[in-house]
Order: structure tokens, then sequence, then C-alpha cells
């Protein structure tokens, strides 16, 4: 969940009815504890509108629970305290007791309604992280769905594809159609099988160190068909020796492979393509350059986000817009990275860093 913070509910004010009740029970209190006045101790009638104040708090909130304090403190004095019927203090001990009542009634008011909206934040995020463990699992849950699915499809893609092949033999133009939609949704389907592994975290299983020449060559040759036409320079930057590094061959390559698709996709044919390695630090990487249009600022975050394809592709020739989401998942869970750059003089220059593997300092085996 990338989010907006929500806000704290606002607390509702009393209602008038509220403040009715409240006050009406403030005046029931005092009309019984008036019955027996002659046989009522101060202590009695503290602890009586005390009572009534906290309930006020609970119930009704912090300013009614302020308001009740302050009635039953003028009613403290003009109801129980001699002279009856005043404001004055006959005993200057009881301004004591009536300053030590409205403290003791403010203060358990205010630590009522901060303890009620402590319970309030706690069961907001209680829930709130209850729902965040639903959405977990409900992820995961189509996250394996997904795979599941996908896994599923390749069965039927094959027979689909085998059969295809079989009718173009025989003469039917219409099988090569069906072959090539065939090995277009094959291809959708092997995405969303990394698109699955990638976000349920499933790691990498065969990292060794691997030479970057080997990669490169492996590259170019899956990527003939879409390369077919154009020209590639290769550039090797460490000519005098062999470049290593630690990664997942198979999974790499297909990182490379999409690399090198985009930037024949989004760049003209004639316009040359540039595909090299170099080591930079304690880092093995792999670059590919193009003269298409490159990305726009506003987008070149989000053109790493899953399904997302920039503005003006064809939903029909655009791809699933995975690409590249596999292919900084695969390069992350190696510990690398993919990056963009725009390039000098115009075009793209993506990046594959991988975590450079230096022979000389690995141990011999024993």
């Amino acid at each position: 969940m990338t989010g907006v913070r929500a806000e704290p509910a606002r607390r509702a004010k009393p209602s008038p009815a509220t403040w009715i009740v409240w006050i009406v029970a403030l005046a029931v209190a005092t009309a019984l504890m008036l019955v027996v006045r002659v046989r009522v101790e101060r202590v009695h009638v503290a602890l009586v509108y005390l009572l009534v104040v906290q309930f006020a708090s609970v119930r009704g909130g912090r300013a009614v629970g302020l308001t009740l304090a302050g009635l039953a403190f003028l009613a403290f004095n003009w109801f129980f305290l001699p002279p009856y019927g005043t404001l004055a203090i006959a005993n200057p001990l009881d301004w004591l007791v009536l300053v030590v009542f409205l403290a003791t009634s403010a203060v358990s008011a205010e630590l009522l309604y901060r303890a009620r909206e402590l319970g309030a934040e706690r069961a907001r995020a209680l829930a709130a992280n209850a729902r965040a463990k639903s959405l977990e699992e409900s992820h995961h849950a189509k996250d394996a769905i997904l795979a599941a699915v996908s896994h599923d499809l390749r069965t039927p893609l094959t027979t689909i594809k085998g059969l295809a092949h079989e009718l173009a033999s025989s003469g039917d133009d219409r099988a090569e159609v069906i072959e090539a939609e065939a090995d277009r949704l094959s291809d959708f389907v092997s995405k969303l099988l990394d698109f699955s592994r990638i976000t349920m975290g499933t790691p990498p299983r065969d990292i060794q160190a691997n030479e970057a020449e080997d990669l490169l060559g492996a590259a170019l040759q899956q990527a003939q068909g879409c390369l077919e036409g154009r020209t590639v320079n290769v550039h090797i930057e460490s000519p005098d020796a062999l470049l290593f590094g630690r990664f997942e061959f198979a999974q790499t390559l297909r990182v490379l492979v999409n690399l090198l698709e985009n930037a024949a996709k989004y760049s003209a044919t004639e316009q040359p393509i540039d595909v090299g390695a170099r080591r930079m630090g304690a880092e093995l990487q792999f670059w590919v350059a193009d003269r298409g249009a490159g990305v726009a600022e506003a987008e070149r975050d989000r053109i790493f986000e899953p399904f997302y394809r920039p503005r003006g592709s064809s939903r029909d020739g655009g791809g699933a817009g995975l690409g590249l989401f596999i292919a900084r998942g695969i390069a992350q869970a190696q510990g690398g990275s993919v990056a963009y750059a725009s390039r000098a003089g115009g075009g793209s220059v993506f990046t594959l860093s991988v975590p450079w593997a230096d022979l000389e300092e690995t141990p011999a085996a024993g």
C-alpha cells in the first residue's frame, strides 16, 4: 500500500440532548443530597459530584465534563457550604475543599477524555492493521492464483503452437498467424509468471560467477529476431581482462534481451544500438543505448511500474507494461539494479548492474 496518510477523524460535538441529560443528572444528584443535607458530609458531596463529572466526561466528552465540573463547584458552594444560598465561605478551610474538588474534577475529566481518545485511536489502529493484513493475504492469494493459472496455460499454448506448425506444413497460411499469436501469448504468460515470482519474493536459485561476454553473446543471439537489419555496436571496456559478475545466467539473460528489444522497439530502424559491459567499482554493468525519443522527465520513475505504458504507445503493440518492472525485480533479487538515463545527443541508456566477481579472490576448493 504507496499511500496518503489518513487524518484522524474529528470528534463530533456533544448534541443538545447530551448537555440536557447531564445537566439534569447533576440537578437530580443535587436534589437527592439536599433531602439529607443535615446528614451528608462534605466528602460525600464531593464524591457524588465527582462521579457525575466522570460519567459525563466518558459519555459526553471533555466539554461536557469540564462544564459539569464548574456547575458542581458552584452547586457545592451554594447548597452545601454555610452560609447556604450564597457563594460566601464562612470557614476558610472550605476554600481548600472547593479548590481541591474543582481541580480533581477538571483533571479527571481531562484524563478520562484522553483515555477515551486513546481507546478510539487504538481501535482505529487495530482496524487499520486488520485491513492491512487482509490486503496482504489477498495479494498473496492473488499472486498464487496468478502463478498457478499462468503455469497451467503453458501446456495448451504448446499444443496450439504444435498444431499450428503441422497446419503450416500442409500449406495453410493462417497457421503462421496462429503460431505468431501463440508465441505472443506464451511470452505474456511467461511475464505473468515472472511478475508473480517477484511480487511473492521468490529468490533466485543459481547465482554464480559468469563472464560478461558470454551473457552479451547469448543476448544478441536471442534478440536477433527484433534486431534484424540493425547495426549493433558492442563495447567491452576491459579488452585485456575478462569481466565476471555474480548473477543467475538465464534470468539475467532475459533482462538484457528485454533491454535490447526495448531499444529496437523505441528507436528508428536505421539508428544503431550500442551495447556494452564494464566494471564500475564493486559492480559489473551492462548497458544498452539507443537513439530513440527517450523518456520524458515525468515518466522516468513510472516506466518501472507494473502495467505502465508510455504515453502514445499502442495497446496492441506496446506489450503488457511488465518488461521493465520484471527486469528491475530480477536484478534487485540478485543484489543489482536497472536504471535509466537520458543519452547525450538524444536517446536512452538503460544500465543493468550486478555484483562484481573477482575470481582471483575466490579461495580454491580444498
